[in-house]
């Protein structure tokens, strides 16, 4: 063999063969007592207690992976933060800014794809692969292996051949030789280099097209990968279109139809018409209904008092004072931008007729939303009802109690 040659051939170690798991764990553990650091067994199956004999310490990877998933948690969380809160603050019915319930899912995927990632990632590493070629597989007796094989390697270049055989043959070992490999099979394949080299080119176009995007202005339509309906054959507002005789793409309306959600139902505003003074038969003019359209009966109450504490005592409170929930929580915020709603107990608004509070809930007042596509006309009016009881409520006097109730109210004091 020329010198050339020999420096292309790397030892890899020193195979030995033996009869069996209890041999090979005895075997493991003499070799490992005599000084062999780098010893490695191989068996058909798992054998117990070859973990020891090899002197292989509990791995590091599950403190990695914990660590990892605690620190990806962490960063999501605070990620989270600081985009509701400092980045991007946004203001939504008074909830605060931040909210532990609400970001937990995101926390928990990020935690848990933290921590498979270094799972995966610190497995590889830590064993030392990928390998792109084992001279152990090209030998014939090592693949009894997966039958009825039992196999020590030991590798150290600093100890002589003949003295790692001898140790083998100590330990009671059926065949023993010595494994080489050719240093080009132990490089990374070239293609797979390319590859790899390629795929990264290739990697990089997105990222660079983006970059190219955001620092440049173009009176093209940006690309569309995937057109979905923003380019589609249809027909638009004043366009022609040779489908219809006329021409045109818009059609006139059908007489006597109403278009489909275009039939008004709703048409209380809460003013009343009367003829208008000194014009008898004449003009008339609007005023506030003071008197409800309906008859007025207890459960006309009760719907009224649920519509009213699921619709308006979220701002208004409970008893109407203006300090609902939403109204607490925007107040504690401190930011300037919600106006409290109006006691219903003020004396503006107990002096208003039935119809005005009811044209309020109707249309909105102030920053007040209207609720007539939430309401229906007859809870609207409900809600009135309800508003009236609860202003008297918080507002009588003794001459509002009936005559044959008022001495039990003063016995009570």
């Amino acid at each position: 063999m020329s010198d050339e040659t020999k420096k292309e051939i790397r030892v890899v170690g020193v195979l030995a063969q033996f009869s069996g798991k209890q041999t090979l764990v005895k075997a493991a553990s003499e070799v490992r007592s005599k000084g062999f650091k780098d010893v490695e067994a191989y068996s058909p199956f798992p054998i117990h207690g070859i973990d020891g004999a090899l002197g292989i310490r509990p791995t590091i990877l599950p403190w990695l992976v914990l660590i990892a998933g605690l620190g990806g948690g962490v960063l999501a969380m605070a990620g989270q933060w600081w985009t509701n809160t400092v980045d991007y603050p946004y203001i939504i019915s008074g909830k605060p800014m931040f909210s532990l319930p609400a970001n937990i899912p995101v926390t928990f995927e990020v935690m848990i794809l933290s921590a498979a990632s270094v799972a995966f990632t610190g497995m590889l590493a830590l064993n030392r692969l990928p390998r792109f070629g084992q001279p152990l597989l090209r030998n014939n007796r090592f693949l009894r292996v997966t039958d009825d094989g039992f196999f020590l390697l030991v590798s150290d270049d600093e100890v002589a051949e003949e003295k790692i055989r001898q140790a083998l043959e100590e330990a009671g070992a059926t065949d023993i030789e010595v494994v080489t490999e050719s240093v080009e099979e132990s490089k990374i394949p070239v293609p797979l280099v390319y590859g790899a080299v390629i795929l990264a080119c290739f990697a990089l176009i997105p990222p660079l097209m983006i970059a190219s995007a955001r620092g440049t202005t173009s009176q093209k339509p940006r690309l569309h990968t995937w057109f979905d309906m923003d380019f589609q054959p249809k027909l638009k507002t004043q366009t022609p279109s040779n489908l219809f005789a006329d021409g045109r793409a818009m059609r006139p309306r059908i007489k006597g139809t109403v278009r489909r959600g275009g039939l008004v139902k709703d048409t209380d505003t809460g003013y009343t018409s009367i003829p208008a003074v000194g014009t008898p038969g004449g003009d008339s003019v609007q005023e506030w209904k003071v008197e409800f359209p309906m008859e007025v009966t207890d459960s006309m109450m009760d719907r009224g008092r649920q519509r009213f504490n699921i619709q308006c005592a979220v701002c208004h409170g409970k008893a109407g004072y203006g300090n609902g929930l939403a109204t607490i929580r925007a107040l504690e915020l401190q930011q300037g931008t919600w106006i409290q709603p109006t006691s219903l107990h003020a004396d503006h608004v107990r002096q208003q007729p039935v119809g005005q509070i009811f044209n309020s809930i109707t249309n909105g007042v102030r920053k007040m939303p209207a609720y007539k596509d939430q309401i229906t006309p007859e809870d609207r009016w409900a809600i009135v009802l309800y508003v009236k009881a609860l202003q008297l409520s918080q507002n009588a006097t003794l001459e509002d109690v009936p005559a044959d109730m008022r001495e039990t109210l003063k016995a009570s004091e």
